[in-house]
């Protein structure tokens, strides 16, 4: 590996829990590690740009059928479980979207695609009217202040909904399991290709080890959680860990890579996403 290895991922605890360890030292034989901290669909960009001033990067799966020629995905560090998915929220309970603006996070973003793939099978006319982009961190106000009529949502806000005085309209996540059976796939961790393949393993093994000790002593970690959390109350960022950093984020295994692969697959099968080559997702 390189003597220093550069990084961007969400300020986000899973994901500032996922890396404390390896950005502040303490992951054995790593290189330092270099972190910026960037929204989604930022990250989601510089992969789509192939943009070579990032080794390492956290995106939505939603982006890999774009990008997996120049990034390897790696098999553990991502966001993948059960119970986690997106949310549609709305003012009042029980609201038709067809023809609504709804906000998103990303138009490349997983939430958007597990959406897309739910509004074909639930919206009347398997449409809504206008979709706005904008950081997920302004889609609640946003709902609750009427300048959309509904809100795709991730991250700690199917936590702190209520606050805003706002209404579950649907769980995107629920919906994804009663139709597959298979976990949600959300956020992945790739690195760049042509770093090769020994270099991308010490990555591999270096989220590995930074992911079990964070397990092994959480309270180490929480001083970085929560200087980057915006905003939010100590015991919604552990919900949130509790939530997103699991055993498919210490190894994705089987039941993880055929969630990406259905997810990606039913996509495709839909024209949302290009269809994936068969060794796409192989790990080298």
């Amino acid at each position: 590996m390189t003597d220093s290895t550069r990084i961007a991922f969400s300020p986000c605890p899973n994901d500032t829990f996922v890396f404390d360890a390896w950005a502040h030292g303490r992951v054995p034989g790593a290189p330092a590690l270099d972190v910026t901290f960037a929204d989604i669909d930022i990250t989601n960009g510089v992969a789509e740009r192939r943009d070579p001033a990032f080794d390492l990067l956290k995106v939505s799966y939603a982006v890999l059928p774009y990008v997996l020629d120049d990034y390897a995905l790696l098999p553990c560090g991502g966001a993948l479980g059960r119970g986690c998915g997106p949310l549609v929220l709305t003012r009042e309970a029980g609201v038709d979207l067809s023809d609504k603006r709804v906000a998103v996070p990303s138009e490349t973003s997983t939430a958007y695609l597990l959406f897309r793939l739910w509004a074909a099978d639930v919206v009347p006319g398997g449409g809504v009217g206008e979709i706005v982009v904008m950081p997920f961190h302004e889609i609640m106000p946003a709902v609750r202040d009427g300048k959309v009529d509904a809100g795709l949502v991730i991250h700690e806000a199917r936590f702190t909904y209520q606050n805003y005085g706002l209404h579950k309209l649907a769980d995107m996540g629920e919906h994804w399991e009663a139709t597959t059976g298979l976990p949600i796939p959300l956020g992945a961790i790739i690195a760049r290709r042509d770093l090769g393949a020994e270099t991308l393993r010490g990555y591999a093994d270096a989220v590995r080890t930074s992911v079990r000790l964070a397990w092994d002593d959480p309270e180490v970690s929480r001083a970085y959680v929560m200087e980057h959390a915006q905003e939010m109350d100590p015991s919604v960022a552990d919900q949130h860990i509790g939530l997103y950093v699991n055993e498919f984020t210490a190894d994705l295994g089987d039941d993880g890579y055929a969630a990406i692969r259905g997810l990606l697959t039913r996509a495709a099968a839909e024209g949302l996403v290009p269809a994936l080559a068969p060794d796409a997702l192989a790990f080298p």
